[in-house]
């Protein structure tokens, strides 16, 4: 018999599972897939759903062949183990007795062996004379589509914030076993965000990680927690149109958009709480000028409340072949999902949104599917969308409900200039002391975070070339020779700044 063991804090997640499996069992369902990489925790689940049914597990997988899991007389002798698919599917086709068969890694049989695919469809439409199930175990499958009107799909449940914690005191516990009682180093804020972007993986991939980050020093601190997301994301494997941004500025770096985090502080509790009883906050949009600092403000606010950040192209989302597009979105969103509690970040999100008539309507059944989703969500994933025209934007995105506010980066005032030059310079090891900020920043009016920044970086060059030392004479030459954006294009700049004043909450 092949036993699986489960520590205390996994029985209640087993429980729900044989449960839940058992009703798709009961509803006659002949085939059943479970994508999963616990394959040892399916065949526990489906052996306990096996013994409240009085009926036989058998598993099957290309090295074992054909074998009973439970104690009993073997469906195939001895020796003469059914290793080839569909000589197995042939000695279960030909069973009378009901029974469940877990097969493992059977994908690769379904692609280019008819046979096979015939032999699965002979089973199912004669489950209502012998009803056998088959549970198809994998850690991707897709069936053929003349088997899914016969198929049920089913994932394991993930453990819950009660489970990941109890995993990671487990985990503390043994280091400390093996290390003379040494308590391992943490705190409570740490140990909340580590449980929340633990949410989503399995039990084993929670251990595993937790085991890693404990193990490396004997402690869990913030540093460990960018770590985790990353092999949380390589875990789910979702690189695509999405990607993992490893590096989430502190809003220390980020200069002005006072009223942007006031609104983000105020509301990070309940966001990041299961037990808050406000409304979860839904997500923003960020207007403004090309350069003003919407991405460097949507990094921020995963920075600001300890979440990974995801970021999505929407602009790559588009594939020539019909249908590839909305499926790109779709599996995006399905990643996002796996990722909470995560900041989505939808860059740009007018290139894959806008009202255009020339795509044969691809833009709006896109709009379609990320409006149901936002609307369907139950997941803990907060959207910052960035756009540079908002005129291009369907009015039922925007509107109140779908994201919670919009705020519009305008260029940055005086006071914000200055500190955004305290910024880059204390960035780049030059002391702020030494330079005049006061005429710095009055200089650079109508310029851009971005475009102070890259004056820095040309100064930085100028004193290198002359072998002298960066001051504000030569920060003043630079500011001088640059046309900033507001100039080269002060008429659609000033048009938008017009239209966000009544409409927008100013950053």
């Amino acid at each position: 018999m092949l036993a699986t063991y489960f520590p205390p804090w996994a029985k209640e997640t087993c429980v729900q599972d044989v449960n839940e499996i058992k009703l798709l069992l009961d509803a006659r369902i002949p085939l059943l897939v479970i994508e999963t990489f616990e394959e040892k925790k399916a065949l526990d689940v489906l052996l306990k759903v096996a013994n409240q049914q009085g009926r036989d597990l058998h598993r099957w997988s290309v090295t074992d062949g054909l074998a009973r899991m439970s104690f009993g007389p073997q469906l195939v002798p001895k020796g003469s183990e059914l290793t080839g698919a569909e000589d197995m599917l042939r000695q279960i086709k030909q069973q009378f007795q009901p029974g469940i068969y877990a097969l493992c890694d059977l994908h690769p049989f379904l692609v280019d062996q008819p046979q096979v695919v015939r032999l699965l469809k002979d089973i199912a439409l004669n489950h209502f004379a012998v009803p056998h199930t088959l549970v198809l175990l994998s850690h991707q499958l897709r069936l053929p589509a003349e088997l899914t009107r016969y198929s049920a799909s089913y994932r394991l449940t993930l453990p819950s914030d009660d489970k990941i914690m109890d995993i990671v005191r487990e985990e503390a516990k043994d280091w400390s076993d093996r290390h003379a009682g040494a308590r391992v180093k943490t705190d409570n804020l740490t140990l909340r965000k580590l449980v929340n972007n633990l949410q989503g993986l399995s039990i084993s991939d929670v251990r595993r990680l937790v085991r890693g980050a404990i193990w490396n020093d004997g402690a869990l601190t913030e540093e460990d927690l960018p770590r985790i997301n990353k092999a949380k994301f390589a875990l789910l494997d979702m690189e695509g149109v999405i990607s993992f941004e490893q590096q989430t500025e502190n809003f220390a770096n980020v200069g002005g958009l006072a009223n942007l985090k006031r609104w983000l502080v105020t509301r990070r509790e309940a966001f990041n709480s299961e037990d808050s009883k406000l409304d979860r906050p839904k997500g923003i949009l960020l207007l403004g000028v090309q350069g003003g600092g919407k991405s460097l403000a949507a990094k921020a606010v995963a920075g600001l409340w300890g979440l990974p950040l995801m970021r999505m192209d929407v602009g790559s989302l588009y594939n020539k072949y019909h249908g590839e597009t909305e499926r790109n979105l779709r599996e995006a969103l399905k990643l996002a999902d796996a990722m909470s509690p995560c900041v989505l970040w939808l860059d740009e999100i007018e290139k894959g949104m806008a009202q255009d008539g020339n795509d044969g309507g691809v833009s709006q059944r896109l709009l379609g599917t990320l409006l149901t989703w936002m609307a369907e969500r139950t997941t803990r994933v907060f959207i910052v969308a960035t756009s540079n025209d908002i005129s291009r934007l369907p009015p039922e995105l925007i509107r109140k409900g779908r994201l919670d506010e919009i705020f519009f980066v305008d260029l940055p005032d005086e006071s914000v200039r200055r500190d955004i030059f305290t910024i880059h310079l204390n960035k780049r090891q030059c002391d702020p002391r030494g330079f005049d900020l006061a005429q710095l920043a009055t200089s650079t009016q109508g310029f851009s975070g971005s475009e102070i920044e890259q004056a820095i970086v040309a100064a930085l060059y100028s004193a290198a070339s002359e072998a002298k030392p960066l001051d504000t004479t030569i920060l003043l030459r630079e500011i001088v020779s640059t046309s900033p954006l507001s100039i080269v294009m002060a008429e659609q700049i000033n048009q938008l700044r017009r239209w966000a004043a009544d409409r927008t909450i100013p950053a």
